[in-house]
This record gives structure tokens, C-alpha cells and sequence, in this order.
């Protein structure tokens, strides 16, 4: 299964996890009850079963005759999210959706051949510890860590909460390792990132729809209760927990108002209706708010964006969203597997589907008249529906030059691990920018350095130093120093100048006094 899909699969199966439909439970163990799976064809595919087992020339044992009949069974529902999770896949699912784990509370990357430590997350035990950005671990419990892949170094640094690791590592400017104790904890990684620009715009990106998430983003909402403009950032964002989801709709709409609806099975098997209403008073009422979207924006981002624009609330600009717009339901299985199967569809507010068809491998199927369909809201203003949220601005994404296609074609061909080299020159001036604490745009010179380095490792000067190349190089490289530095605001700044979406929307932003002024601007296109 794609990367993609799986991810917008994970992030779609949490949501019925967290919130069950009027009239659900838990699901029982074991999955739904095996009595009603009970006939003349399920004892004739047990017969078939059995005698292939016991007769075929391929004498392939039981377990992998169930693992394949059991693929097979999946395939033929012709449903592109239905899976079977083994017990660890399921776990790596949940840690994806809660943004909790047990361990230190790093984040690693490979860089430079070493396992290296490029985020060190507040209130955890590798920043009671002193680890700092840059750290390379090189031992970790006994074993020399210097070759690990980040795998191997995860699964070793990670363990029970309470349990105590002992790492080493190697710094710049020690001549020998440095060792560290640690006791391990439960550690939760945030999914909204909240910053405040120039011009009083408040840009808050949120990643993923995790547990905690609207308490995160409360909280931001608090720290700018004086912004002039809101920019909600759902782009890549993959979806996640539907009560999580209902909780943001929450914090910008009136009583009320309605955040989404469904219509599913339970786990009796019923087909069910409901709607969720808001409860809550609004947050921040007269304050624009522009959401960014992208084809990869799914699932519970979905369910936010489709309730903010129904209402009014809030301009939508980007590009049409993933149209993830079924319901999963996780049943227990034997052995510690669940089973994923679509139970549902997702509304918005005003009734538009959010689902968009797609093939089993997940790519989309030709729209069929649907997309032209529309509905109005309650200021007359015309949306799409069809599958997925439709903008009401399309910004699209800026195209690569000639010149930087050639630049990275070359890299590849020279075997030049470009990202990485990337990465590493510029986490060596976040460790300056941070020693200093003095962050700012650093000059064109600052990235000769790494324009050598390419060169030096096999790749064409001329390509690489070709004016057009060399300023994609430095923007990609500024701006992760930037993010290396954990300077925010100064990394939006230099992304905006080829994000077009980004761009846009700041300009919405900083040009509207009022939600009004804000949809007037669109609706006049001074903000193509």
C-alpha cells in the first residue's frame, strides 16, 4: 500500500476509535460475531480451504494460506482503506496519532553516516540530561551505536516508562564520548506549531489531528487573542481523531452550529445518522481566519475545513483536499491483529460529501458530475461538493525551474545524498546561531560551503553554481537552518518567497480587518 494511503488510513481509522456513533460500543472481542458469517458458502470456502491445504502441489502450511485468503478477502471489497494490522503496525499507528511514545524525547536523522540528534523537546529527559541539537549517539547500552540505522537506534533508545538508558554521545569540541542516564518517560511530541508574524498575524500549522490537539491549539489561540488575522496551516495534514476535530470546529463556531455529520454501521451492524453540534463560544469571532489546504490535507483536516468554510468562518485557499471522506471501524482479531473496514461516510455541515473515489492502489477515479454539484451557505456564497474540499481561492504550487530540475537530476546521477548534505551544513549554523542566540537570514556566502561540499563530493560546478540552481540551493538551505535554529518566524518568511499558498494567504491576511473584508478580497480576486 502507498505511504500515502497508509497514512491517511491511520489517521481516518483513529477517528472512530475515538468517538463511536449514537448506539455504538466497544467493539466486541474478536471482531463482529462469527455466528452471522454462518451458510452454505462460508462451509464451502472451509471445504476449499482445507483441501488446498491437504492437496495442493504447492504444500503451502495453514498460516500462509489464512495471511493470503485473508488478502485476498480484502482486495475483493474494492475498498482502498480496509487493512489488517499486525500488533506492532498498530502500535507504530497509535504513537503516529497521539504523538506519544515512551523514551528521551529526541528526534533523530541520519546525518553524515551518524545517528544524529536534530530536536531536543522540552520537559524531557534528554533535555534534563543537557543533549543537544548536533549530538551524534555512538553508544547506547553496551552496544557501539556508531553504525546503527535510526531503526535499530529508536527500538534500542526507546522502552518502558521509569526504565533507565544509558546513551553516549559524541560532540563537537569533546574529545571523548559524553555519557548520559536517563530514565525514561512517557514523552508527547505537539502537533500544532503557533507563531506570530509580522503584522500581527497569528500562523498556527497543525500537523496532524492528534490526541491533545484542540487543547494545543486553545491554548496558541489564548497567547494570540490580540492577532489581527489567523492562518490555520492543514496542509500534509493527514487527519486523525474525530472528537479531536469536533473540539477545533468547536473553538471558532457559535452554539449550534453544526460541526459535521455521518452515517455508518454500528457494531450491531445498523446504519446510523448523527450530527455534532458546537457547544462552545466562539474564539476569537471577528478575526479573519484563512486556512491552507493541499491534495494531501485528509480525513478529520477535512472535517475542520468543510466546517469553517460551511459556515462562513473561514476562507479555504490551496488546492482541492484528498476527499477522505469514509469512516474506518478497528475490530479486534485473534493474535493481536485488528481489522480496518470502511463502516461510513463523512458531511460537512451542509450536507457535502467529503469523499472522493479512488482506485485500490489510491489513485482518484474521474470525477463523475458530482464535483459540479454546489450548495450554498447561509451568506449566499456558492461551494463545490463532489469529494474532498474545494478552495475558495486555487493557489497553485510554483513549478520547478529548468535549472533546479537539472540541479537535482545531477544529484541523483552522482549519487550526491542532496537532502542530507542539506540537512547536515545547515545544522552546523543552527549550532552557531544557537551558541550566539542570534538568528537571522544569512547571506548568499554564508551557503559557499555547501556549494564546495557538492562539488567536492562529484557534482558538476557548473550545474551547481548556475545563478537560477544556486538560489534554489541557498533558499532550500536557509530555510532549514532557520528551522534547525527553531527560528519560526524567520523560516515562514523565506518559505513564503516560493510558497505561493503561503504567500497568499499572508497577504489575505494582512490586507483584511474583518471576516468580511476578508471574503470581499476573494471574491474581488486581489488575492490571485
Amino acid at each position: 500500500m502507498p505511504i500515502l494511503l497508509r497514512s491517511i488510513l491511520s489517521a481516518s481509522v483513529a477517528a472512530v476509535l475515538a468517538t463511536p456513533l449514537a448506539g455504538q460500543s466497544t467493539p466486541p472481542p474478536g471482531g463482529p460475531d462469527t455466528a452471522t458469517f454462518e451458510s452454505d458458502e462460508a462451509a464451502l470456502f472451509l471445504q476449499v480451504f482445507r483441501t488446498v491445504s491437504q492437496f495442493h502441489s504447492s504444500a503451502l502450511g495453514d498460516s500462509v494460506l489464512w495471511e493470503r485468503a485473508v488478502e485476498g478477502l480484502l482486495e475483493q471489497l474494492d475498498d482502498p482503506y480496509a487493512t489488517i494490522f499486525t500488533p506492532a503496525e498498530y502500535d507504530s499507528f497509535r504513537e503516529t496519532n497521539t504523538g506519544d511514545y515512551a523514551g528521551i524525547g529526541v528526534q533523530i536523522s541520519a546525518l553524515g553516516g551518524r545517528v544524529t540528534v536534530t530536536a531536543v523537546f522540552r520537559d524531557t529527559p534528554a533535555e534534563g540530561a543537557g543533549m543537544m541539537v548536533g549530538d551524534r549517539i555512538v553508544w547506547v547500552e553496551g552496544h557501539d551505536a556508531r553504525d546503527w540505522t535510526l531503526d535499530q537506534a529508536r527500538d534500542s533508545i526507546r522502552g518502558t516508562p521509569g526504565s533507565v538508558v544509558q546513551i553516549r554521545v559524541a560532540r563537537d569540541g569533546y574529545r571523548d564520548a559524553i555519557p548520559m542516564s536517563m530514565v525514561r518517560d512517557n514523552v508527547h511530541v505537539a502537533a500544532v506549531q503557533a507563531t506570530l508574524l509580522e503584522g500581527g498575524v497569528a500562523h498556527i500549522a497543525i500537523e496532524r489531528i492528534a490526541r491533545g490537539v484542540a487543547d494545543e491549539l486553545e491554548e496558541a489561540l489564548r497567547d494570540f487573542e490580540g492577532a489581527s488575522a489567523l492562518i490555520m496551516d492543514l496542509r500534509r495534514n493527514p487527519g486523525g481523531y474525530l472528537d479531536e476535530a469536533l473540539r477545533v470546529g468547536d473553538l471558532f463556531l457559535a452554539p449550534g452550529q453544526g460541526l459535521a455529520g455521518a452515517e455508518a454501521r454500528d457494531f450491531e451492524g445498523k446504519l446510523q445518522k448523527q450530527s455534532w453540534p458546537a457547544q462552545s463560544p466562539a474564539r476569537l469571532p471577528n478575526t479573519p481566519i484563512v486556512i491552507l489546504v493541499d491534495e494531501y490535507t485528509a480525513s478529520a483536516a477535512e472535517i475542520i475545513s468543510g466546517a469553517l468554510q460551511d459556515h462562513d468562518r473561514a476562507v479555504v485557499i490551496g488546492q482541492r483536499t484528498f476527499g477522505k471522506g469514509v469512516i474506518q471501524t478497528v475490530y479486534p482479531l485473534t493474535a493481536g491483529r485488528r481489522i480496518s473496514i470502511t463502516t461510513g461516510s463523512w458531511y460537512t455541515p451542509l450536507g457535502r460529501s467529503l469523499h472522493r473515489l479512488r482506485h485500490r492502489d489510491g489513485t482518484p477515479r474521474p470525477d463523475d458530475g458530482g464535483a459540479q454539484e454546489t450548495v450554498a451557505t447561509l451568506s449566499g456564497r456558492e461551494l463545490r461538493s463532489g469529494g474532498g474540499i474545494f478552495p475558495d481561492l486555487e493557489v497553485a504550487i510554483e513549478e520547478y525551474k529548468p535549472e533546479e530540475i537539472a540541479l537535482l537530476n545531477h544529484a541523483n546521477r552522482a549519487q550526491v545524498p542532496f537532502a542530507a548534505r542539506i540537512q547536515e551544513y545547515a545544522l552546523e549554523l543552527a549550532k552557531d546561531a544557537i551558541e550566539a542566540d542570534r538568528f537571522e537570514t544569512l547571506p548568499s556566502s554564508a551557503f559557499d560551503g555547501l556549494a564546495e561540499s557538492l562539488v567536492d563530493a562529484g557534482m558538476d560546478a557548473e550545474i551547481v553554481n548556475d545563478p537560477v540552481a544556486r538560489a534554489y540551493l541557498d533558499w532550500r538551505a536557509q530555510a532549514r537552518y532557520l528551522y534547525r535554529a527553531n527560528a519560526t518566524a524567520l523560516m515562514l518568511t523565506v518559505l513564503a518567497e516560493r510558497d505561493r499558498v503561503l504567500a497568499e494567504g499572508l497577504r489575505l491576511a494582512r490586507a483584511a480587518r474583518t471576516p468580511e473584508e476578508l471574503f470581499s478580497l476573494v471574491d474581488q480576486g486581489e488575492g490571485r
